[in-house]
């Protein structure tokens, strides 16, 4: 029997460094909008990585599908989800057509300054390695 290749990804592991440097960040992906992993923090172990991708990626479509139901405007764009919990919080963002920076951080890491260093990393992101807008395509999932 033999095992099903998997498809070759390019690692974008370094997006992620100056996000792991952030007070209270613990953990950051990056992944494709079909679940694949792209990039992970180090400390991340690989079913971490490939359940938190795919279940993301579930997420971001679910969240699409809710935003532009509720807002009765198709062209509504998702731009990102948080997840509070007691455990810390989880952070999402579109980084392009079939992309998402997730980042996960304790409690009491500053949104503002997590998210502000998240969209600096989707626009870096963007320009390096996409062709597309660094912005979610508001394709409904």
């Amino acid at each position: 029997m033999t095992t099903p290749k998997r498809p070759m990804v390019k690692d974008m592991s370094w997006v992620l460094e100056p996000l792991m440097v952030l007070p209270k960040v613990v953990h950051a992906l990056v992944l494709s909008g079909d679940g694949l992993v792209m990039g992970a923090s180090p400390s991340l172990g690989r079913d971490a990585r490939e359940g938190s991708s795919a279940m993301m990626s579930a997420l971001q479509g679910a969240a699409r599908a809710v935003t532009i139901c509720l807002s009765g405007d198709d062209s509504t764009q998702l731009r990102q989800i948080v997840v509070e919990a007691t455990s810390g919080l989880v952070f999402a963002i579109p980084a392009g057509a079939n992309t998402v920076l997730a980042v996960f951080a304790e409690r009491e890491a500053d949104m503002g300054v997590v998210s502000h260093h998240m969209q600096i990393q989707v626009a870096t992101l963007g320009d390096k390695v996409m062709n597309s807008h660094a912005r979610d395509s508001g394709t409904p999932a």
